[in-house]
């Protein structure tokens, strides 16, 4: 233990800076070594932690991957033509083509889309209300498409006695729809549509957000729109846009 309390700041920053790896290993490496100076301090071995003003490496934020507006549009295509086409095969694809639209157009959360009632959708108004984090309500616009596609599931919601209720997409009876089978859905027309990555109903809110920046919008419009709390959160968006602008650009201008 001797040789333990004559480690300085100094020494530390040296080891990091000597391993081999990426940011991300070195990161993890000070968070182990922080771990055992705390205890060396609680234990009273050391007087203070010599990784305390040893600043974290900057971790690359990764930027999420979105679907381009063909293949999202193909996905929302698949969900119109039933493959056997009986009355429950019908209402499955038009509850299918809602959610996918909604989930695209107004950029929900899984949670908030499986969630939903009735009432948390204002058809005059064409917003949607979700319940977001930290049990916060905002409103969101909902594209005209999308609340057609709303109003053609409703009409044959109505027709099915076991689907009455507040819960606005439900699987059987009036339970609402799982996480874990809006993921099934979403895949399953992932594939139908011809997308060969794995897609998740996340990757429609990004799709949501990196639209509409590329589109124009606003970064404060889009954070409300999102619920995110903190704006840095909505930045990384920015980032994604900017690439597909500078991929049309490369595709498109004769000189690029």
């Amino acid at each position: 233990m001797a040789e333990v309390t004559k480690i300085a700041t100094a020494d530390i920053c040296a080891l990091i800076a000597a391993t081999e790896g990426s940011a991300k290993s070195a990161a993890r490496y000070l968070s182990a070594m922080r771990g055992f100076f705390k205890f060396l301090v609680r234990e009273r071995v050391l007087e203070r932690d010599p990784t305390e003003l040893i600043d974290r490496p900057r971790l690359a934020r990764r930027l999420p991957k979105v679907l381009s507006t063909d293949e999202v549009l193909r996905m929302i295509e698949a969900a119109t033509q039933p493959t056997r086409p009986t009355l429950a095969a019908v209402r499955r694809a038009a509850r299918d083509r809602a959610m996918l639209m909604l989930l695209y157009s107004s950029g929900l959360r899984v949670s908030e889309l499986c969630g939903l009632r009735t009432q948390d959708v204002d058809r005059a108004r064409g917003v949607v209300s979700p319940l977001g984090k930290g049990q916060k309500r905002r409103l969101v616009p909902v594209a005209p498409p999308a609340l057609v596609a709303l109003e053609a599931y409703l009409e044959v919601r109505a027709e099915a006695k076991s689907l009455r209720g507040d819960v606005l997409f439900s699987a059987r009876g009036a339970k609402p729809m799982t996480r874990q089978a809006v993921f099934k859905i979403v895949r399953a027309y992932a594939r139908s549509a011809g997308i060969p990555r794995s897609i998740s109903p996340h990757k429609l809110r990004h799709s949501f957000a990196t639209h509409l920046l590329s589109g124009g919008a606003d970064l404060r419009s889009v954070q409300a729109m999102l619920g995110h709390a903190d704006i840095t959160t909505t930045e990384i968006y920015t980032h994604v846009a900017y690439d597909h602008v500078r991929a049309a650009h490369a595709r498109a201008h004769p000189r690029a």
